[in-house]
């Protein structure tokens, strides 16, 4: 089976479509506005609370731009939002290429857009095993799926897609969009997709040294003691 080979990408790409699903909610009030300033068109993606964050911070404006991710899927949120982003159209809308006639028609296909910049941070594993009496099932709870693969998809196509992580990033974002008239630049996408898997690395590193920590018999302990 053949692999995808790019030959040609965009130095600038302007943020069209954006998908918000944060644990850390701080910086949104600023920066969903700004996003929206910039480009009144814009989509914004969202899931749960993200979702209500935002729909708050806009106001009106919310009826125009932001859609429940449930909503453009066609895929309602499973219990407890055990699976929300996990979908065929948030995929190709992340990893789909430009200049790749197949991937159009794609889009095409299934009615999916090209989604331009993911804003996303994961569920607080560190700060979970951190607090006292925290239980190997509150662990559990707390490693995140579709965050991290959504991160990883966006980053891996730093050659259209901005992939951003941490909520201290959002000011210098703005101002690069301001600047090249709602665009990132590969240089911008690029130091972002950096940024991206340095956390989706000590993301995992974290859980896997928690993991390591613990034996078979502290597992079977903190199920059958119906912890």
């Amino acid at each position: 089976m053949g692999k995808n080979v790019v030959e040609k990408i965009d130095d600038q790409v302007k943020i069209k479509t954006i998908l918000v699903s944060v644990s850390d909610k701080s910086g949104l009030d600023t920066f969903i506005p700004g996003l929206v300033d910039l480009n009144p068109e814009i989509l914004i993606l969202s899931t749960g609370g993200t979702y209500g964050k935002i729909k708050e911070i806009l106001g009106e404006k919310a009826d125009t731009c932001l859609k429940q991710v449930s909503d453009y899927t066609g895929q309602p949120e499973t219990q407890g939002g055990l699976v929300k982003t996990l979908d065929f159209k948030i995929y190709l809308g992340l990893l789909t290429e430009t200049y790749n006639a197949a991937h159009q028609d794609d889009l095409k296909r299934t009615d999916a857009r090209a989604i331009d910049m993911v804003v996303v941070n994961l569920y607080p594993f560190s700060e979970t095993i951190a607090r006292e009496g925290v239980t190997c099932e509150d662990a559990r709870g707390n490693i995140d799926i579709g965050g991290p693969t959504m991160i990883r998809a966006s980053a891996k196509n730093f050659i259209r897609v901005a992939s951003v992580v941490d909520p201290a990033t959002y000011p210098a974002i703005l101002e690069n969009l301001k600047v090249n008239n709602g665009a990132l630049s590969l240089e911008d996408r690029f130091g972002l997709a950096q940024k991206a898997f340095e956390h989706t690395a000590i993301y995992d590193r974290t859980i896997a040294d928690y993991l390591a920590a613990r034996s078979i018999n502290d597992i079977k302990s903190c199920y059958t003691s119906g912890e």
